[in-house]
C-alpha cells in the first residue's frame, strides 16, 4: 500500500522544516511526500530545497492545495497533514492497518503542544464522532478512489473546507478516529485567547449552518482573530 503524504504550506519557514525531519525517517519506498505551495513569501522554499519531496505551486488556500496535490498522488491512500502538526511515530502502520481492516478514511484524536487545562477540553471530546469536534489539524486519511468520487475538497472554499468532506465521509463511509493523538500548534490560542477561538469557531460553525457565503465567514474569521 502506497501512501502520499500531502502538506499544504504558506509561509510556514519554521513549521514545516521541523516536519519533514520528523516525518523522512518514519517512512519508506512507498510513502510519497508533496508539498504544496501557495505562494510563500518567506524562506519556507529554501529552507527545504534538500528534502526529497514533490514541490507543486498553486493558488493559496487549503482546498485547491489539497487538491491539486492530490491530482498527482500516486498512492493508494492520500494523507493530508498541516504543516505545523506532528502525527505519532507509526503513523504509517496506523493509517495502513485502518485501511486493511476495511475503513476508508479517518483521522487523529487532536492534542496540542501546550499543557493548558483548556485545550485539554477540546482534546478529550476529539475521540467522539460529532462533526463540530473535527478539523485539518486532526490530518485526514482517505483512500485515492473514494477521495476522486467525492470530488475531493470543495472546490472555491477558502474555510473550513475539511467539514465538508468528513460530514460525507462520516454519514457514508466507514471512518476511523484512531485512538492515538496528533500534536498540534497551539499558536492560535496563544495569539488570542481560549475563549476568544471557541467563540470565533461557533460563530463560524453557525454561519456555515445557516448558508452564509464562504467569503463572509473567512471575513468574519479573519476579523475575530490575529493570525
Amino acid at each position: 500500500m502506497k501512501i502520499s503524504v500531502i502538506i499544504p504550506v504558506l509561509n510556514e519557514e519554521e513549521a514545516l522544516p521541523k516536519l519533514l525531519k520528523y516525518l523522512f525517517p518514519l517512512t519508506n519506498s512507498t510513502t510519497e511526500v508533496i508539498v504544496v505551495d501557495g505562494g510563500s513569501t518567506d524562506q519556507t522554499l529554501e529552507k527545504i530545497k534538500d528534502y526529497p519531496i514533490q514541490l507543486l505551486n498553486s493558488e493559496a488556500g487549503r482546498a485547491v492545495q489539497m487538491n491539486t496535490g492530490a491530482a498527482v498522488a500516486t498512492g493508494d491512500v492520500l494523507y493530508f497533514l498541516h504543516s505545523d502538526t506532528t502525527p505519532p511515530t507509526t503513523f504509517m502502520d496506523d493509517i495502513s492497518e485502518a485501511i486493511n481492516k476495511g475503513q476508508d478514511s479517518g483521522c487523529y484524536r487532536l492534542g496540542f503542544d501546550s499543557d493548558a487545562f483548556l485545550l485539554k477540553i477540546n482534546t478529550y471530546f476529539t475521540r467522539y464522532r460529532f462533526l463540530w469536534c473535527r478539523g485539518g489539524d486532526q490530518s485526514l486519511f482517505i483512500k485515492k478512489d473514494l477521495f476522486e468520487k467525492l470530488d475531493g475538497f470543495p472546490k472555491g472554499h477558502i474555510i473550513m473546507e475539511e467539514y465538508f468532506l468528513i460530514e460525507k465521509l462520516l454519514k457514508n463511509h466507514h471512518f476511523k478516529i484512531i485512538p492515538k493523538t496528533i500534536i498540534a500548534s497551539s499558536r492560535k490560542y496563544q495569539k488570542n485567547n481560549y475563549l476568544k477561538v471557541q467563540l470565533a469557531n461557533l460563530i463560524i460553525f453557525n454561519m456555515n449552518r445557516l448558508g452564509y457565503s464562504q467569503q463572509k465567514m473567512y471575513d468574519a474569521y479573519r476579523w475575530m482573530l490575529k493570525f
